[in-house]
């Protein structure tokens, strides 16, 4: 059966239960299953239980043991088509929607949207960027009146206590790669330099705007500068490719979610 592009075949697709099986096997453990008790790779499969048992060790264990699926009363079909949606949904996916197209409760939609964000967020511990690749920062607020205030207009808004309603956000975008964002506490100094340096990897070539927080950063990076006072561009120095993306996750977050506390904003930014 070849792998679904619409959600009607991702939903008859997985409905295939030993398909399921199959396809969290083979992105768990890409070299064969291996036991999750003693690590050992010789196993035999019980067909019938859908289970394997350790040649080592004698222990069962299934697919589900040990990752986001397990004690959930949901089957993987459910898992694995809410999966596709949310990879595969340009513009998010809400619970509301999720619930209604595989016959779940919004309840039940939203307890699986928020463990798979959980389980994308966990996979970002691989550094981004390093010599010979280009990365841009920004960041951006999330929520309030001034949300979708350009930069310079912005800054002079939200001062002293006035961007208590919103909440920042921080992106890196390697070109040609991946966006990886994150909530922040603050747009101080230490906050944003602290949390380039945990993601992206030493020698890279930086491009940030004119925000004095990251002065210091070319001691790690090949640090440049866009001041967006006076140009926007400058060969290849500018943040645009972020730009881009923060009004596409606006117009995602304000036309799919009907609110998104900031508690669980990082888990929306997740799934981007």
């Amino acid at each position: 059966m070849e792998k679904p592009k619409t959600l009607q075949q991702a939903i008859r697709y997985f409905s295939d239960e030993q398909v399921c099986i199959d396809t969290v096997a083979a992105l768990r453990w890409p070299n064969g299953p291996e036991c999750p008790a003693c690590g050992h790779k010789e196993h035999y499969y019980l067909r019938t239980q859908k289970r394997w048992k350790c040649k080592e060790c004698s222990k069962q264990f299934s697919v589900k043991l040990g990752t986001i699926f397990e004690d959930s009363p949901l089957g993987l079909d459910k898992w694995l088509a809410a999966l596709w949606m949310l990879v595969n949904c340009k513009n998010g996916i809400s619970s509301y929607e999720v619930g209604r197209d595989l016959g779940i409760t919004q309840k039940s939609a939203w307890f699986m949207l928020h463990r798979l964000r959980k389980a994308l967020q966990e996979s970002s511990f691989v550094k981004m960027g390093g010599s010979g690749t280009e990365v841009e920062v920004d960041e951006t607020f999330i929520g309030g009146k001034a949300r979708n205030m350009h930069v310079d207009k912005r800054e002079r808004r939200i001062t002293g206590t006035g961007g208590k309603d919103k909440t920042a956000v921080m992106g890196i975008i390697e070109r040609g790669g991946k966006v990886r964002t994150m909530v922040v506490p603050s747009r101080k100094k230490g906050v944003l330099q602290q949390t380039v340096r945990n993601h992206v990897a030493a020698e890279t070539a930086l491009y940030t705007d004119a925000l004095q927080s990251y002065d210091g950063l070319a001691q790690d990076y090949a640090h440049r500068v866009i001041d967006h006072a006076e140009k926007y561009v400058d060969g290849r120095v500018h943040t645009n490719t972020l730009e881009n993306f923060w009004s596409l996750l606006k117009r995602s977050i304000g036309g799919t979610y009907v609110s998104v506390e900031p508690f669980h904003l990082h888990r929306y930014l997740d799934e981007q």
